[in-house]
């Protein structure tokens, strides 16, 4: 059954679970597990919201590398390089 985190990335949560292995900062796991009854499902929600996010950042860079690559099209469509003059090709 999909779910979504908080910041709407879906994955299957009924996919098989799989054992990693993970060295955390044992403060911060000591911490951690004061707050969380179950950090398997903690540590699974902040993956799922920090690929969200990676995602969502590689898009927003596409999109201004496409603008950029569009501009330079145009302004090469409209004036052409001076660099076209010497040419070799």
């Amino acid at each position: 059954m999909p779910s979504r985190t908080s910041l709407g990335v879906s994955y299957d949560r009924s996919a098989p679970r799989r054992p990693v292995n993970l060295s955390l900062n044992t403060d911060l796991l000591a911490q951690v597990r004061e707050v969380t009854p179950n950090l398997s499902a903690t540590v699974e929600t902040l993956l799922g919201d920090y690929l969200q996010s990676a995602r969502q950042q590689r898009e927003d860079e596409q999109r201004k590398l496409d603008g950029v690559i569009d501009a330079v099209n145009d302004l090469h469509a409209r004036h052409g390089f001076l660099s076209d003059e010497f040419s070799t090709l």
